[in-house]
């Protein structure tokens, strides 16, 4: 059965996959509270929408600005939470910079975390609810020079995995949905200071394909023929060959320098 949803709160929304989701939930007539860093952002995602959306300028980096977050909505009827903030880093795990490294585990994978189980016990006290968690087709693959990142996308994951596990045993009428594109034509590349060897798709398409699916109660969602059919292949190489094809897959990619932090 397809779900509707009223209230949705939308992490990293000041552009990008946030940003596309959002204006997608906005024209399905769901009232938007949108988080990210910048509230320059924020109210650029917002001067698009039909309705005017709750803003809130946070970095979800700091655990203290995240249970800020939670106790500002917590009130609130959100019925679908999307954990879209997070960021990348491309470069040999020797080499690049542990401090930036925590801060990637702190928003893609300790926030991200937080707000899910915030968010499900709310979800299973009422009785409905559905949380979006976006990763990656990074989550399916070995990280050869994206080690942490990939890392990270891998634990939201099955992290999503375990829990829908544990909703559906306990018949719960709460699901849990996690998106994992490829390449996404969005500022990612920028921040993770690389430029993929692959054309992205747009991030319309995988917000179309994120919220149709979570509507639907999908646990995986994919968008697009070519990042199925690797996810397909990916299930019969060796652990030893998914190490190497990544590892060439990165060297394909054009490393940039500079990049800031969404």
């Amino acid at each position: 059965m397809e779900r509707t949803f009223t209230w949705a709160l939308v992490t990293g929304a000041g552009g990008g996959i946030g940003r596309a989701i959002s204006q997608k939930l906005d024209a399905d007539g769901c009232r938007l509270i949108l988080v990210g860093r910048r509230l320059s952002t924020l109210e650029a995602t917002a001067s698009g929408l039909h309705n005017q959306p709750i803003l809130i300028e946070a970095d979800l980096t700091d655990p203290m600005q995240c249970e800020a977050v939670f106790e500002q909505v917590k009130t609130l009827p959100v019925d679908l939470l999307v954990n879209n903030a997070g960021f990348g880093l491309c470069g040999d795990f020797t080499e690049t910079d542990e401090q930036r490294e925590f801060s990637m585990l702190d928003l893609n994978v300790r926030a991200v975390q937080f707000f899910t189980k915030r968010f499900i016990r709310q979800f299973v006290e009422k009785g409905y609810g559905t949380v979006l968690n976006v990763a990656s087709s990074a989550a399916f693959l070995p990280g050869t020079g994206m080690a942490v990142y990939y890392a990270t996308k891998a634990y939201i994951l099955r992290l999503s995995e375990g829990i829908s596990g544990e909703l559906r045993a306990k018949k719960h009428n709460v699901t849990i949905s996690v998106l994992c594109p490829g390449p996404v034509d969005t500022d990612f590349s920028d921040t993770a200071h690389v430029r993929f060897a692959v054309r992205g798709i747009l991030p319309e398409k995988a917000a179309e394909a994120a919220v149709s699916g979570a509507s639907h109660g999908k646990l995986v969602i994919i968008p697009g023929f070519s990042m199925k059919a690797i996810h397909f292949l990916e299930r019969f190489l060796p652990e030893k060959a998914l190490v190497w094809f990544t590892g060439k897959f990165q060297q394909r990619n054009e490393r940039t320098k500079g990049g800031k932090q969404q």
